[in-house]
């Protein structure tokens, strides 16, 4: 008796509050407080958020404040621009769980739907508003609203409520809404938001490539190695001159001691643009750990003739001469190539003393080369100077 004394007592201010919020409905007027009814009763009693009718006021009063909020727009009033757009997101989270719970079956198993056509069309209207939203908050560096509105826009090919609506495909505005949540997930440094839209993102062609970079990072992120090169790839061999993807597959393989892999792509990207310098450098060094040093000094030779404030090279010559100088001295015949490995670090030397003038901070490149050079000249003063360099290392 007493348990169904307190279900008729809560039927009973249920609908007094649903009956208050309908009054504020037509009236127009204290919708916040309409709304404070209904998130009351859903937080009051678990068994309340299976109610359609609280649901229904809810979505009913949200609209209302949308419309009175994009009147106010419309006629320039003074309304807050982030306010509005919460409204239009908060529609779709009120209306996503009205739909749920107007699919449900009856006691015969019945399913009617009742709203669903009618939403569909009033949030389909909207949609465009959070892809407003998130680039709004995109433009503000509000990153993670930026995604949760975007995310919003993107998962509304896959609700139910939108069924027939097939945005996939039938909207044009899908890849660059989603190469927005890849930058987003990219600016917060979230390895797994900028994944999550990563391939059709990828389909925006005009930014693509930077929607490739994110991805990239996101892996390498992971320490995903195999999916960070892979990716890498990708973007290489879709956009060879973006600076991005190229020096970095390059590196790699040089890290991992692949320099004839390293070599492949340099002479893939020479045949896209055989006179970037950037291309030709990364061959010459393939070339130079390839232990193929009259090439690598070949392409270096020729990237001084075309540049001659270009740092590397200069190296790469140098560091040429002293592995060959260093390969004779290795065969233990003093008397047979003494004159010929003094040769080598004599001319070794001013290249390494230039890549020194135009790379002051690379100190742990030139400083040990030098010190062998001037050892083995016998360079007293030149020695005791660079000796001093080598202790500072």
């Amino acid at each position: 008796m007493t348990c169904c004394c307190l279900m008729a007592t809560t039927m009973m201010a249920q609908k007094k509050e649903l009956s208050l919020a309908k009054t504020c409905l037509k009236s127009g007027k204290n919708l916040d407080k309409a709304e404070k009814l209904m998130t009351d009763l859903l937080k009051k009693d678990p068994e309340n958020q299976k109610n359609e009718k609280i649901y229904l006021t809810w979505f009913q009063v949200v609209t209302k404040q949308y419309e009175i909020a994009n009147e106010k727009l419309y006629l320039k009033q003074k309304y807050d621009t982030t306010a509005f757009f919460d409204l239009t997101r908060k529609l779709y989270a009120i209306g996503a769980t009205l739909d749920t719970l107007d699919a449900m079956p009856d006691a015969k198993g019945r399913v009617k739907l009742r709203y669903r056509e009618d939403n569909a069309e009033l949030l389909n209207q909207l949609r465009p508003n959070l892809y407003f939203g998130g680039t709004y908050h995109v433009r503000n560096e509000n990153y993670l609203k930026a995604y949760d509105f975007l995310e919003t826009y993107l998962e509304a090919d896959k609700m139910p409520l939108f069924t027939g609506y097939d945005y996939q495909h039938q909207d044009e505005r899908m890849p660059e809404a989603a190469y927005w949540a890849t930058f987003a997930g990219y600016k917060m440094h979230d390895a797994a938001r900028t994944l999550r839209y990563h391939q059709l993102a990828e389909c925006d062609t005009s930014k693509a490539k930077y929607a490739m970079q994110y991805v990239c990072e996101a892996y390498r992120w992971q320490d995903n190695i195999p999916a960070y090169v892979e990716e890498l790839k990708k973007g290489f061999n879709s956009y060879p001159d973006f600076p991005y993807f190229f020096p970095r597959l390059v590196d790699y393989y040089h890290s991992i001691n692949r320099p004839d892999s390293a070599l492949v792509y340099a002479e893939q990207a020479l045949k896209t643009n055989p006179n970037d310098e950037l291309f030709q450098l990364a061959k010459s060094v393939a070339l130079l750990n390839l232990e193929r040093y009259d090439e690598c000094m070949k392409l270096s030779e020729q990237l001084i003739a075309k540049n001659d404030t270009l740092a590397e090279p200069y190296f790469n010559i140098a560091t040429a001469k002293l592995n060959q100088a260093l390969e004779l001295d290795r065969r233990n015949q003093p008397r047979v190539y003494r004159t010929q490995i003094r040769k080598l670090y004599m001319e070794a030397r001013p290249y390494m003393e230039a890549y020194r003038k135009l790379a002051p901070d690379e100190k742990r490149k030139w400083a040990p080369a030098l010190y062998r050079i001037y050892l083995n000249l016998n360079m007293g003063k030149q020695f005791d100077e660079i000796d001093k360099v080598m202790k500072t290392l």
